[in-house]
């Protein structure tokens, strides 16, 4: 791919719209055409700073359009993870463990550095492989250099991770300092097929260790793109190493092999449970799991209606609804619950569904044929419960008839305790119930094993108090047009979940981030 400058604004999931200027369409015209030409192409696992090529591949098609055939791409064996496992292990010995930290944060600068510079040809590539409109696909690319780059940023604020402590006399020198794990491994998902893999293995990699990295089945050409930034770079043979194929054998191998010191994983709650359980066996070992979520919005009666429901949409269905931070629940005051869900309605029928690469369609496809017969399922769930409020049915003729489009779908008059409140269902559907009061909407919210996001809408002080100390959930927004429950951004908004949305209790984007890839070691020095 190119790089490409360009004089467009610099785009974030809070300032979407500030990306739609003819400078950005202009950039982001050329970027796609750039990216179709490179297509098609069979592509080689990277191991140890070499290709390897296998007799199997699998076909990475678009899901606006599955007769396009984005690329073929290694299908790997527990052999293929094996050696992996190996040449990190080589490159963690012989390089990158003893590099001083300042050369590791260097190397990712420039890394990010690269992505920051191809941006529109990352962002154009997802609209293809993802779906994502425009400005989301920017967004993903731009968050990936910004989590480098604010990683970079917190190893240099502490030094390294290296800490005086106090003497017990003046012959001592005690010191407290992070030292590497050793391998990680980083399993990512296809939602955010940039940021969620560029964003870990970074902080992996500052931390000094070496990376085995296996992208999504569905997001192959995306994660082959992250591994060519990182070689740009100019990143050791060995340090950062990019697998595919399926989980059953290369996943699994990954997870089991005891050679592997840390994993972090992102994806659903199953998966990530199971790799939980299974990852650590002669001692426990660092298992970072940062899974889905439930997401509730609670809009009180002094909401602003407008701004509600232009968060409770933008979160709803951005991306199809694919998002782990996607609001899924809405929990509304009865004395304005008539007048919000006929805004909610109306601003629903007028999205654009569509090719994410024009830039007049906000919605795209979801991301396979199972998702879309997901979708089918919980539709009949919804209708025979509940009512169909707006949506409830695929796309078909042109230009939808080979891709897997749906319609925005809300869901109303369910059950407070219905199934369609607890399952994570990832696709664009959302239900609204009414509730009396905000202590009913916060016992409904809390009545979920997930507690990633929330959001809330009151201009009440008491209201957005309560909120805030009763909520569970990691990551919160009170008034938020631009998103109830999603848009977080590096350094601004630390993102990661309680409950069963993560089992770190630290958040991406956040201050205490890096450190999760290291291990604390106490020196005491007594000299003569």
């Amino acid at each position: 791919m190119a790089d490409t400058k360009s004089a467009a604004p610099r785009v974030t999931y809070a300032t979407l719209a500030a990306g739609q200027t003819p400078e950005f369409n202009q950039a982001y015209d050329e970027a796609i055409e750039r990216v179709k030409a490179t297509l098609g192409g069979t592509h080689s696992m990277l191991i140890g700073g070499k290709e390897v090529a296998t007799k199997e591949t699998f076909a990475d098609t678009s899901p606006s359009d599955t007769r396009v055939v984005l690329g073929r791409f290694a299908s790997g064996t527990r052999a293929d993870a094996q050696t992996a496992i190996v040449a990190a292990r080589k490159a963690y010995e012989s390089v990158w463990r003893d590099l001083p930290w300042r050369q590791r944060v260097a190397f990712v600068r420039r890394a990010a550095g690269v992505i920051e510079k191809r941006r529109f040809d990352i962002a154009a590539l997802m609209g293809m492989e993802v779906g994502k409109n425009r400005l989301e696909a920017m967004g993903d690319a731009q968050e990936t250099a910004d989590l480098m780059n604010y990683y970079c940023d917190q190893v240099e604020r502490h030094q390294g991770y290296e800490v005086p402590m106090e003497r017990l006399s003046d012959a001592e020198d005690n010191r407290d300092v992070l030292r590497p794990f050793g391998i990680w491994v980083i399993i990512s998902p296809f939602n955010f097929p940039m940021a969620l893999s560029g964003g870990p293995s970074s902080g992996a990699l500052l931390g000094g260790n070496t990376v085995v990295f296996k992208p999504a089945s569905d997001t192959p050409l995306t994660g082959l793109v992250l591994a060519e930034c990182y070689g740009e770079a100019g990143l050791p043979p060995g340090v950062f190493n990019y697998v595919t194929g399926p989980g059953s054998s290369v996943g699994e191998e990954l997870v089991t092999n005891r050679d592997v010191d840390g994993i972090l994983f992102t994806g659903s709650r199953e998966i990530g449970y199971e790799i939980y359980r299974k990852f650590s066996r002669a001692y426990p070992k660092p298992c970072i799991a940062e899974m889905g979520g439930k997401n509730p919005a609670i809009v009180c009666a002094s909401a602003d209606l407008d701004a509600a429901s232009d968060g409770v949409l933008k979160s709803a269905f951005g991306l199809q609804g694919q998002k782990c931070s996607a609001c899924s629940r809405v929990y509304v005051h009865r004395s304005v619950a008539k007048a919000f869900t006929e805004m909610l309605l109306e601003k629903t029928r007028k999205i654009a569904i569509g090719d994410p690469l024009k830039k007049e369609n906000w919605l795209g496809p979801v991301i396979n044929r199972a998702a879309c017969d997901k979708y089918a399922k919980f539709v009949a769930i919804g209708r025979k419960d509940g009512k169909i409020l707006a949506g409830g049915e695929a796309l078909k003729g042109d230009p939808y008839d080979h891709g897997f489009f749906v319609r925005p779908t809300i869901v109303g008059g369910l059950p407070k305790d219905h199934r369609l409140m607890h399952d994570e269902m990832f696709l664009p559907i959302t239900c609204i119930w009414e509730v009396a009061s905000l202590d009913e909407a916060l016992e409904l919210a809390n009545r979920s094993d997930y507690g990633l996001t929330a959001g809330l809408f009151t201009t009440d002080e008491k209201e957005i108090r309560k909120f805030f100390d009763r909520i569970e959930a990691g990551v919160v927004y009170v008034n938020r047009r631009a998103g109830a429950t999603t848009g977080a951004w590096p350094g601004i908004n630390p993102f990661g979940g309680w409950k069963g949305s993560g089992s770190s209790g630290k958040s991406s984007g956040g201050p205490y981030y890096v450190a999760q890839f290291m291990r604390e070691q106490s020196r005491t020095l007594v000299r003569g």
